[in-house]
């Protein structure tokens, strides 16, 4: 294993605007925090960026210290690819910056960017792009391994929606990438992850969005999960593309709408954004409230902003997390079979499993247009197991696994490889499928010695299995 030199952390201190800390720093403790809290690593330097300049000073010790090499946006990826222990980890998260241009419907995003940071500009000229559904998340990650949300419907997938990025590759030059330019390099990061280089710089289509759109939650006892779900995807075919609904299933946290009764009951959520004219909210949404009794629901205008923060009290940094994810073309009854058989089974009141609705604008770019391919998903579902005692890790890791086994038969074959964790990484090829063997091509021409390798990685031809 190769090692930092006193010598060479104190020249790249010198030639750094941000700062570089090491164990012992009074904010080093802090910077390795992570989203995840099962992830524990303890990087031997975290780079703290201010720009691009010194992106690639840090990208350039990497290369000539043979140190493993991480890169962090917003430190929300499930399998912890933010974090190496003993390497050298490019922390983005200072670099913040969106810049609007109202006029020309673009953003100008930097990789240390959250959603909120991204709404807040946009928002204010009643723009936005489909972006996750969590505001704390990092737009770099999400968007490098594809990303979906509430407007995914309307307008695509968010690597649908990116025009441009600037990118230090693993020689440290800095590349633009776009479909005029680097034409091959802007294929592959629009869904093949942070295995190309490190993105400092986004450039995203707006879209005319709110600032208030038509939405909330229906809840519905589990015990009526059944019928609810038969009439979900009976109704899926009728939405129109500005009406997204999502089923989340588990334990009813203590809403302020539902009956004190009814907190800690298993419930079924579906959960609405509709972005549509206002006035159609009511016509657009009632088809929903109309899948069962609803034991409460909370349904009305509000600022898209406040939707795309909704669920951030469920998906507070801290808790120990694990995921198991399907691509999935329909609900059939054996599905919604499992999915019950789970839910009886919860191994602790944060788990959940939900179907998250994408189609539409989705499905109409062609599988090869970019390295994300699975333009067959109708819905991604994830089982998001979540605890805080590190005592019950195995107990809920197992119950995610076994819906995972369980509901296998029932998918597509393929994951969205955001939702991969760490133990994972035999799926990568099932993540990429028939653009697999092109993003190789493109790996071995831009990051032939895989620098870039902390992640769901595509090893370039040639290499051995890297270490993690």
């Amino acid at each position: 294993m190769s090692s930092l030199s006193s010598e060479s952390i104190a020249t790249l201190k010198s030639a750094l605007r941000g700062e570089a800390l090491q164990p012992g720093d009074a904010a080093y403790e802090e910077a390795r925090q992570i989203w995840n809290a099962m992830i524990e690593r303890r990087p031997a330097l975290i780079v703290r960026c201010r720009g691009c300049a010194d992106v690639r000073q840090a990208v350039a010790l990497a290369r000539e210290s043979g140190l493993p090499l991480a890169v962090r946006g917003g430190g929300h990826n499930i399998a912890g690819s933010a974090l190496c222990d003993g390497g050298i980890v490019i922390d983005l998260s200072l670099m913040k910056s969106v810049r609007v241009e109202p006029a020309t419907r673009r953003a100008y995003v930097e990789p240390g960017a959250t959603l909120h940071d991204f709404d807040h500009e946009a928002q204010a000229f009643g723009l936005a792009t489909p972006l996750g559904i969590n505001s704390t998340t990092g737009v770099a990650g999400l968007t490098l391994g594809a990303g979906f949300g509430w407007l995914s419907r309307r307008f695509g997938m968010s690597v649908d929606n990116l025009v441009a990025a600037d990118v230090v590759t693993a020689d440290g030059n800095l590349l633009r990438a776009s479909a005029e330019e680097n034409a091959d390099l802007f294929w592959a990061l629009r869904g093949g992850g942070g295995n190309f280089g490190v993105v400092t710089m986004f450039e995203f289509a707006l879209h005319p969005v709110g600032p208030e759109i038509y939405g909330g939650l229906v809840v519905l006892p589990f015990d009526a999960a059944k019928e609810a779900l038969t009439h979900y995807r009976e109704a899926v075919e009728a939405m129109p593309e500005d009406l997204t609904v999502w089923s989340v299933s588990r334990l009813a946290p203590p809403l302020p709408f539902l009956p004190s009764e009814v907190h800690g009951k298993p419930v079924i959520v579906f959960a609405i954004c509709y972005s549509g004219p206002l006035e159609n909210g009511p016509t657009a949404v009632d088809a929903v409230r109309r899948f069962g009794k609803p034991c409460g629901e909370h349904l009305g205008p509000m600022p898209y902003a406040a939707w795309q923060q909704a669920f951030d009290p469920l998906l507070t940094p801290g808790a120990r997390n694990y995921w198991k994810s399907h691509n999935l073309a329909a609900l059939p009854d054996g599905l919604i079979d499992t999915l019950i058989d789970a839910i009886a089974a919860l191994p602790s009141p944060e788990c959940e499993i939900f179907f998250g609705q994408i189609g539409g604008a989705t499905q109409r770019v062609a599988p090869d247009a970019m390295a994300y391919p699975n333009r067959d998903a109708l819905y991604v579902m994830n089982v998001h197991g979540r605890w805080t005692d590190p005592a019950d890790d195995a107990r809920c890791v197992a119950w995610a696994r076994g819906f995972f086994e369980a509901s296998a038969p029932y998918g597509l074959g393929s994951v969205y490889v955001n939702f991969l964790t760490d133990d994972e990484r035999t799926r990568v090829e099932a993540a990429y499928g028939p653009n697999m063997s092109r993003l190789v091509a493109v790996k071995t021409k831009y990051d032939p010695q895989n620098l870039f390798r902390h992640n769901q990685n595509i090893r370039p031809e040639g290499s051995a299995e890297a270490s993690q």
